[in-house]
């Protein structure tokens, strides 16, 4: 029986996190036997993201790990890097310093790097 609905509605909260973090809509997806999570980029770059080596969990709440692969196509089997961290927002974030540092990593014309800006609004130290 597909599940998609009932993994989208479950991970409502890691798919809003996943789309806020990279500015792109997320799904689910088949992913083998399982489902993950998915995010598109350019240049045929997508980004799968699991709580458990399968897949999603059926019970997010007991997941201790999240892991975040991003791979390039044609070559959809092996990853260009993998992150885990207890937090799915982590795990995206590490996988994409390692990407950035390697050199295989840029940012869409015209979006800001959040990393180089200064916010007016943050609150000043001291």
């Amino acid at each position: 029986m597909p599940r998609k609905r009932e993994h989208t509605e479950r991970y409502a909260d890691a798919l809003a996190t996943l789309a806020a973090a990279t500015h792109r809509p997320t799904n689910v997806v088949n992913h083998g036997d399982d489902y993950a999570i998915r995010v598109e980029f350019a240049f045929g770059r997508y980004l799968l993201a699991t709580n458990t080596e399968a897949g999603l969990s059926d019970d997010p709440d007991v997941v201790a790990w999240w892991m975040v692969r991003f791979f390039d196509l044609p070559d959809e089997i092996t990853p260009i890097h993998e992150s885990r961290a207890q937090w799915l927002v982590d795990a995206f974030d590490d996988a994409v310093a390692a990407l950035r540092s390697a050199g295989n990593w840029s940012e869409p014309e015209g979006t800001l790097d959040l990393h180089s800006v200064d916010d007016p609004r943050a609150p000043t130290p001291g």
